[in-house]
């Protein structure tokens, strides 16, 4: 009995290390991993010679279609998919009224469910959500059960903006977060600290980009990260903190991590790892979003601590956003957040493996293995048989340079314009099917599927 496709010749990476072998996918999953002689014959084969096979990117912290981000799940699909990201988790927005929102009155977090999952009927890799809570409101705690049994396990707060929630609130949340196994997703910033500094900066009419990272200094990321692990901790709740950028917050995660390894996960992006705030005076304010980008020694920092295991999970943060759309007289009335989808895999490939020296097995473990497992998707980020077959061919060889001329993203711009980089995506499946071939989609809007997700288990 023949399947429905075997990808032969290729060198299969998985955290645990590299062989040669090939790899049987049908009905969606993966059916078997061995030599090409002892698998059943495929109806179509793919020769991965001399290219790398790897699991699908798992991103674990994208932004899609609301107040942060102009790009749909059509859009922004197509971007993963050519960038070999094959399950992506956005945020579902418990509505706030707000002069940042875009909301005409508040609503629940399973309305916030149900309003993005609408919203992807477009998307042509998988998707996943977390639930984010904006409002000092203790009746989000009664939705606690019925999140989870949506799929959802994860709860976002963020400590800054006007969405953002005052120390005792998060303190009582991460309670009822514990209570349920909640995996708390904390956005760290003193809020304080930056409105002070913005305020001054305002006064002194110190508008140009380069005054923005001064505006959110490092100090402030990690004084928020030590409240909010402190407060995790002490709820007995598990604490993932995203976006970390420079090496005062990872060196808090750190010290906590040292006293509570089971509790505590975290995350960098692709853009803190490669690029600093030279980049402002460089470009403007393309590159805006916060925490900014740091030092050239926080970029150190961060391949230290993701080689350590302080830092888990490199993801991106994506923002789909135009060059019009970024272009302000003054840096506090821009737009956050910028796009890399469609360029993180390659551009980590490089830095990490090319520059650095860092193996296969650690860039899989950082973008496929480790958010799969950290957020209960069991399926995902994993090459083992009877798992999800989301599947990235990768030439480790080829050299490119980076221009948006190409970019499925509604962005036109790329904070990597200019990069060469080495490592480019042949082809990407989901759940079996190819929706990424030698940088064309290949595959129908729509394709993608909501990944309903477990209560994770961190015992690793």
């Amino acid at each position: 009995m023949s399947v429905e496709t075997v990808i032969t010749g290729g060198t299969l990476v998985q955290p645990s290390g590299m062989v040669d072998a090939s790899i049987a996918l049908d009905d969606g999953e993966i059916v078997a991993v061995g030599a090409e002689s002892e698998l059943p014959p495929g109806d179509t084969v793919v020769d991965a010679t001399g290219n790398l096979v790897m699991p699908g990117v798992v991103d674990v912290h994208v932004h899609l279609d609301d107040m942060f981000s102009n790009d749909t799940y059509g859009t922004a699909s197509r971007a993963a998919a050519l960038g070999g990201t094959t399950t992506f988790m956005d945020f579902a927005w418990q509505a706030w009224v707000g002069e940042s929102s875009i909301f005409d009155e508040e609503s629940t977090l399973l309305e916030g469910i149900e309003r993005k999952q609408a919203k992807a009927e477009d998307a042509i890799i998988d998707y996943s959500l977390h639930g984010a809570i904006t409002r000092e409101d203790p009746a989000v705690f009664e939705e606690f059960p019925d999140v989870i049994d949506a799929g959802v396990t994860s709860i976002k707060m963020f400590t800054a903006y006007e969405h953002g929630l005052p120390n005792g609130f998060i303190n009582e949340v991460l309670q009822e977060a514990a209570d349920h196994d909640l995996v708390a997703v904390l956005h760290t910033e003193d809020s304080s600290v930056c409105e002070v500094i913005t305020e001054s900066f305002k006064r002194e009419g110190k508008g140009d980009p380069e005054y923005y990272p001064k505006s959110r200094p490092d100090y402030a990321e990690a004084m928020a990260a030590d409240d909010a692990i402190t407060m995790a901790m002490e709820a007995n709740c598990r604490y993932y903190g995203i976006h970390t950028t420079c090496r005062k917050a990872a060196e808090v995660i750190e010290d906590h991590r040292n006293d509570h390894h089971d509790r505590i996960r975290a995350e960098t992006c692709t853009q803190y790892t490669v690029a600093d705030d030279s980049l402002f005076e460089e470009v403007g304010l393309l590159p805006m979003a916060a925490p900014p980008l740091r030092k050239p020694d926080d970029n150190e920092a961060m391949f230290e601590h993701l080689d350590r295991g302080t830092i888990d999970v490199v993801s991106t943060d994506h923002c789909g956003y135009t060059r019009e759309q970024k272009q302000f007289d003054d840096w506090w009335d821009g737009t956050f957040g910028m796009n890399s989808l469609q360029r993180s895999l390659p551009v980590f490939h490089d830095e990490a493996v090319n520059e650095r020296g860092f193996d296969y097995p650690f860039l899989v473990s950082k973008l496929c293995a480790n958010p799969a497992r950290i957020f209960g998707m069991p399926n995902k980020g994993t090459l083992d048989p009877g798992t999800d077959a989301d599947i990235v061919v990768f030439d480790p060889n080829t050299t490119e340079t980076i221009t948006p001329d190409d970019n499925e993203s509604m962005s036109d711009y790329s904070v990597y314009e200019g990069r060469e980089v080495t490592g480019v995506v042949e082809k990407t499946f989901v759940r079996g099917e190819l929706v990424a071939d030698e940088g064309e989609i290949v595959a129908d809007a729509g394709h993608g599927e909501f990944v309903a997700r477990e209560i994770p288990g961190w015992e690793q």
